[in-house]
């Protein structure tokens, strides 16, 4: 009996014998398939944290969700995913540190998330925590996430978490 079983990151073919009942990996892949152009100049200096940051989103997809709520087992990964984000748009458009070819490149990649920086871009969300906080369909009434709510306007000493993302006040 052959199996193949496909992860995010990696595939794994495992081959099962009947007789011995023992499985075997028979090859993996790649972690990511990039496109055959060579990264532009000025990879270099980014490749270390996004590698770090790579490995800790990995950590986060196979950590165990054992005692959590269903909706929390997703959270480290949103934060991993905006904190990527957020690296690449404050070294493009803050500190003027990454050339725009490099910084199209990560876009064309998905290394950073466009439309989440397309979002930065714009009055009153450039702390945005993640799209899912602003799509309206996601709640019962048709409004935002509890995150996008001044802290002003809470009650006093309420303490409020996004249950899409565990954002705890991204309103700005």
């Amino acid at each position: 009996m052959l199996k193949i079983y496909t992860n995010y990151l990696v595939v794994n073919v495992i081959v099962n014998f009947k007789e011995t009942n023992t499985k075997f990996i028979v090859g993996k892949m790649p972690k990511v398939k990039r496109s055959r152009k060579p990264p532009p100049d000025g990879w270099e200096l980014i490749e270390p944290t996004i590698d770090e940051l790579d490995g800790k989103m990995k950590e986060a997809e196979t950590d165990p969700h054992e005692g959590k709520r269903k909706v929390e087992a997703l959270w480290p990964i949103f934060r991993i995913h905006h904190q990527k984000s957020r690296y690449i748009f404050d070294l493009f458009y803050r500190r003027k540190a990454i050339s725009r070819e490099l910084y199209d490149y990560c876009l064309k990649e998905k290394i950073a998330d466009g439309n989440l920086i397309a979002k930065w871009k714009k009055q009153g969300y450039e702390n945005l925590c993640c799209l899912r906080c602003i799509q309206t369909r996601d709640t019962n009434f048709g409004t935002n996430c509890i995150c996008r709510v001044p802290k002003g306007k809470l009650e006093e000493g309420k303490i409020v978490e996004c249950i899409h993302c565990g954002c705890r006040g991204c309103s700005g």
